[in-house]
């Protein structure tokens, strides 16, 4: 039986964010567990609010780097000799 390759990206996507989500529910008790250890119990809304800034700038950069490391990307595949040899 052939497996399509439409099937098989798929699936990688499913499993890649599979552990994307793992891996955040991982990042979010951390980031939780190590703020109670710099505020004293009773502080929920600072808390929370001291987590929602954290965890904002974390994505902001995630994002810059992924869209420059992308950019690279596109600039490296328009240099290449035989892509314009092809147009």
């Amino acid at each position: 039986m052939e497996v399509k390759s439409t099937y098989l990206g798929t699936m990688i996507g499913l499993a890649t964010v599979a552990f994307g989500l793992i891996a955040a529910g991982a990042w979010n008790k951390f980031i939780s567990d190590a703020i109670t250890l710099f505020l004293k119990p009773g502080n929920g809304v600072l808390a929370e609010l001291i987590y929602a800034v954290i965890v904002t700038i974390i994505a902001i950069l995630v994002v810059q780097t992924l869209a420059k490391l992308a950019e690279r990307e596109a600039e490296f595949w328009v240099k290449l000799p035989w892509k314009k040899s092809r147009e």
